[in-house]
């Protein structure tokens, strides 16, 4: 529990304060005049947090100075972020406005303090809309005015998760949530990777704590292992490099619980499977850029010659770097005890850029204003996201979803027939490489010849081809092109073009929705046209004139929209009928499963939710003994566990949605649940398996599937258990069986 003591609190504030300054003198000589605007900016922000208090009893002071400090000493910022970071609350806490703050600090400050302001309640949202998505979106939007919004964002998101403790359930879960939604990717996409580690370590701490306690202890059992490797692998290495005159820095790391359960998830591993849980940073001192190449490749020979490696776990991200600039040698080699080791060789250069990610590049244009450099990649991507943002019809809900499933891509590098190289997303069709080149050429794309072989415009693109663009004037974009490109940037020319060639359709569309009402005995109005897009779902007028003068909408599609069309065909009807069988079916099916498992009495609710009826989630089959969270859904209360995938995306979107659950003490009801098994195939291996389930462990079996291909079987059980405890059992007995390689929980 915090005691309050102001005396001590005030030497606290001070010390932080002091140690801001002497972080920003650290990462380059900074001004008098800067300094004074932190210390402005630092009593501007004490003076409006006076008398508040976090919920773990802190002055709130304590959070903008952490931000801060985490702005300047772990990614590197300058004086600027300082300054915002400071301010960054005062105008959604406080009664300071944005006004106030452009005219004491300048109108770059104050857009950046904006971009970081939630949007507050003031009007009415609809049932299915997010604020949190509207949130997410007016983020990145002022992101890409000003990066240092989502640097700031994202140091005040870390600050939050490291104090998360004193917040209820229900709060954690959800700002773990948004946390996984959009803050670990946009952190992945900036490079900021150690920022991205911690958040997911965190998130997992919060949202999955049982698996997070058991893989940590899994870690801590393997501490001894680095002393045995320091003796066989890292000293070998020092004596080489120092042999070679090699001036360096040597970090090693063991790999985060989050890592490690990605990976056991990822690939169906046990953690003692996990063969590059250690991994060593050689960081080479005094190189000349243009040296850069060749010296960690020498390192690299020189490791390689004495230590076995993996060949197809080496990685050249020097000869190519990533989107945010990342740049690394990396393999895996084998040590004398018989464990991997991951080795990555960079020299100091790149190390900056590999710890602060982006954020090294623009602090480098903060302190070099006269050089004009070029726009880096991000500076470009963050360009198209604007565009994107800003054209886009639709929600903020479907903007944001497609914007986040864009941050995780992988790239591949492409040439042209000159030599030159092309950098696009995994999966880039043909038309995505002609955009790419020039929007004229993608406009008339009618296909590629690919390493010599012509290819139609949806072909998808591999890593290394050569690709020439085949081009005629009489090819122009249509619906179809938009399901084939995949790069914003090529989406949003195809959409401007098919706008200007709808536009050509508007008065012969017009004409033909005149007559058509005509016939129909209906006037011509807006309010007409307004109902007519509202029963087709389209968004804008020059949509229905193009339907309508293409002939995509008809007269009987007009006319079913006021109630004069001709009805469905009996076929229709049969098939309606014939199809709802299998809905009853299943609907039956579900209603079993639902009787034979939760009920109303199984969870405990808050009091203003316990008239609503409570469900298990089908997609996560929660039971007896997991951490569970409710979610209103369709006006019932759909119990998941907390690490459930579609709960944290809906947590992340609504947060009004989160209603605490918890099990009720003493029930013992049978709920249905999953496993997954591989095994190598035997005689007698299905009959070992329901021995287990159904004998051993008197469990009822609903279903069981299984594949055997080369050998080796593939299988899912679902069945009912009473509890997590019952679960688990039945997982260590069937991985007791001869054959068994891995079981885990759906």
């Amino acid at each position: 529990m915090y005691v309050i003591d102001e005396q001590r609190e005030e030497q606290e504030i001070q010390a932080k304060y002091e140690e801001l300054i002497a972080a920003c003198r650290n990462n380059y000589p900074i001004s008098q005049d800067e300094e004074e605007e932190i210390f402005r900016a630092f009593s501007v922000a004490k003076r409006a947090h006076a008398g508040t208090r976090r919920k773990s009893g802190e002055p709130y002071i304590f959070h903008p100075l952490a931000v801060a400090l985490i702005a300047v000493k772990e990614v590197g910022l300058g004086p600027i972020a300082a300054v915002c970071a400071l301010l960054h609350d005062v105008v959604e806490d406080t009664d300071i406005t944005l006004d106030q703050l452009r005219t004491i600090f300048g109108n770059r400050v104050a857009v950046i303090v904006d971009g970081v302001t939630k949007i507050e309640d003031v009007f009415l949202m609809q049932q299915t809309e997010s604020k949190q998505a509207e949130n997410y979106r007016k983020i990145l939007l002022s992101m890409c005015d000003d990066p240092y919004v989502i640097f700031i964002k994202l140091c005040d998101r870390l600050h939050n998760m490291r104090t998360l403790g004193s917040m209820k359930d229900t709060k954690k879960l959800a700002i773990s949530s948004e946390t996984q939604y959009l803050y670990i990717p946009l952190a992945h996409r900036l490079g900021l990777y150690s920022i991205k580690t911690e958040l997911e370590e965190l998130v997992m701490k919060y949202t999955n704590p049982d698996k997070y306690n058991e893989i940590a202890a899994l870690i801590n059992q393997n501490v001894g292992t680095e002393d045995k490797l320091k003796n066989c692998i890292t000293d070998r290495v020092r004596q080489m490099l120092d042999a070679n005159g090699y001036k360096y820095t040597i970090k090693t790391r063991i790999k985060s619980v989050y890592s490690c359960w990605k990976k056991m998830e990822r690939k169906g591993v046990n953690f003692d499977e996990i063969y590059d849980l250690y991994a060593m940073r050689i960081i080479l001192a005094d190189i000349p850029r243009e040296q850069e190449k060749s010296e960690c490749f020498k390192v690299y020979s020189l490791i390689t010659s004495e230590f076995p490696p993996d060949p197809s776990r080496f990685r050249d991200w020097i000869s190519t770097p990533k989107t945010n600039g990342y740049e690394s040698l990396q393999t895996t080699v084998m040590t004398p005890i018989g464990q991997w080791v991951e080795v990555q060789i960079r020299t100091e250069r790149m190390d900056v850029i590999a710890e602060k990610g982006m954020a090294a590049h623009f602090l480098y244009k903060e302190a070099h204003p006269e050089e004009n450099l070029e726009l880096s990649p991000v500076e470009m991507w963050l360009q198209q996201i604007r565009t994107s943002l800003e054209n886009s019809e639709k929600n903020a809900l479907d903007l944001v979803e497609e914007f986040k499933e864009n941050l995780y891509i992988k790239e591949i590098y492409l040439f042209t027939p000159k030599g030159d190289m092309i950098k696009l997303p995994a999966h880039s069709t043909v038309l995505d490489f002609a955009f790419a080149i020039h929007t004229n050429l993608g406009i008339h794309c009618m296909g590629a010849k690919v390493n010599g072989k012509v290819e139609p415009i949806g072909y998808r693109l591999r890593a290394g081809e050569q690709v020439q663009i085949l081009t005629s004037r009489k090819t122009r974009p249509t619906e179809e092109w938009l399901g084939m490109a995949l790069t914003p940037h090529a989406k949003e020319a195809i959409k401007d073009n098919l706008k200007s060639q709808r536009k050509g359709y508007r008065e012969e569309g017009k004409l033909r929705l005149k007559e058509i009402l005509k016939s129909l005995r209906i006037p011509y109005s807006d309010a007409t046209i307004g109902q007519i897009k509202r029963f087709l779902g389209l968004r804008s007028d020059i949509d229905l004139f193009f339907q309508l003068a293409m002939g995509i909408t008809n007269h009987n599609d007009i006319a079913q929209c006021f109630g004069k069309g001709i009805n469905a065909n009996h076929n229709t009807y049969f098939m309606g009928e014939y199809t709802s069988l299998f809905d009853k079916d299943s609907t039956a099916i579900n209603r079993t499963a639902s009787s034979t498992g939760s009920n109303q009495r199984s969870f405990l609710l808050d009091e203003e939710y316990e008239r609503f009826a409570t469900e298990p989630a089908p997609c996560c089959k929660p039971v007896q003994g997991d951490h569970v969270v409710g979610i209103v859904t369709d006006g019932k209360i759909m119990v998941h566990r907390t690490n459930c995938k579609v709960a944290m995306d809906e947590m992340a979107n609504h947060e009004n949605h989160i209603v605490r659950a918890r099990w009720r003490p003493g029930e013992h009801v049978a709920l249905l649940s999953g496993i997954a098994f591989t095994a190598i195939d035997r005689k007698g291996l299905l009959q070992d398996i329901t021995g287990v389930v159904t004998g051993e462990m008197d469990l009822n079996m609903r279903a069981i599937t299984l594949e055997a291909v080369e050998g080796i079987v593939r299988g899912i059980i679902m069945l009912y258990v009473l509890n997590l405890e019952n679960l688990n059992h039945l997982i260590e007995n069937l991985e007791k069986l001869e054959g068994i390689e891995e079981v885990r929980r759906l």
